[in-house]
């Protein structure tokens, strides 16, 4: 990690932890679920040493970054108001936006709220997540996947948060890290238990060392992990407050990249039918190419590191 400075900022009331590296345009990278700005050592590394200044936050409620007490303090909003006074404070008027996961959940609302901050946006794991007027998210998934689907499961403050410390953080880290399971996240009644990985082994795959998994359960130790679940819990929320932008298209530039055994790929809410079928299309007119990466599974920003690098290095340097 030779060479990455770290940085506090202040912005929208908090004070948020960055990792930084490189001079030239901006390239914003966004984390996901259960990550931090070290999800992204590798492009971090790979974009400052081909002409970018790479930055990489730990978002509201992660990591070294200020984590407020109120769930309502998650909203799209409040994190989309973190990520412009970020962009303010490093003096440039648009970034590059690379996002992954929760991420890139995020990345679409900055896109849909100020399109004019981003010149393109490389988006991994999560597409548009398209705002159903009828339905409420969590309502939906609850629908199609019962009560214990994992988010549904995140949604009473402090339930999950028991059950995760029963397992402890580093088997709850290692536990979603690791899986490559294609069906939805269900989890058995009453526990933590297996939840996202019921094959896991002892060993890490290669692409995840020990140290590697010991910075994050540093991190999660000290935090613990309700600033990140609420943002699952803003999900009814989000729908509600995002009413005025319902049917909206998203016209900044996107690539799109997902691994074949990504979870969100395999089993949310028709997912490949909308990726590949047009609807993803419609709604993000500049969708410009969608790549799905053979054998690669959730966290492909780290397991395929160096094609993801490459791939958002090719796009980004149209522009």
């Amino acid at each position: 990690m030779e060479g990455i400075q770290h940085k506090e900022v202040e912005v929208n009331g908090i004070k948020m932890h960055v990792a930084e590296k490189g001079e030239g345009p901006v390239v914003l990278f966004l984390h996901g679920f259960p990550e931090l700005w070290y999800s992204w050592r590798h492009q971090i590394l790979a974009l400052s040493s081909r002409g970018y200044h790479a930055v990489a936050p730990d978002l509201r409620g992660f990591g070294d970054t200020d984590a407020p007490a109120s769930v309502s303090s998650y909203t799209c909003l409040h994190i989309v108001g973190d990520l412009v006074g970020l962009i303010d404070s490093l003096g440039v008027d648009q970034v590059f936006l690379v996002a992954h996961d929760w991420g890139a959940i995020i990345g679409w609302y900055l896109c849909m709220f100020r399109p004019d901050r981003v010149k393109a946006y490389v988006c991994l794991s999560v597409p548009l997540l398209r705002r159903n007027p009828n339905v409420r998210t969590v309502d939906a998934m609850r629908a199609m996947y019962g009560d214990d689907y994992y988010i549904c499961r995140f949604q009473k403050p402090g339930k999950i948060e028991a059950q995760m410390a029963e397992v402890g953080t580093e088997y709850v880290l290692k536990n979603i890290l690791t899986t490559r399971k294609t069906g939805p996240p269900i989890f058995p009644k009453g526990e933590y238990g297996t939840a996202f990985n019921p094959d896991m082994t002892n060993s890490l795959p290669s692409w995840l060392s020990q140290d590697d998994l010991a910075y994050y359960v540093s991190k999660f130790e000290k935090t613990g992990f309700t600033g990140p679940l609420n943002y699952y819990r803003n999900m009814n929320p989000n729908w509600e407050l995002t009413a005025p932008w319902s049917g909206v298209k998203i016209k900044v530039p996107v690539k799109f990249i997902t691994g074949e055994l990504d979870i969100v790929y395999t089993s949310l809410l028709n997912m490949k039918e909308y990726i590949h079928g047009g609807g993803f299309k419609e709604d993000v007119p500049n969708l410009e190419e969608v790549i799905v990466q053979k054998g690669v599974a959730h966290f492909n920003n780290q397991e395929a590191a160096e094609d993801v690098s490459n791939h958002i290095y090719d796009f980004i340097n149209k522009f």
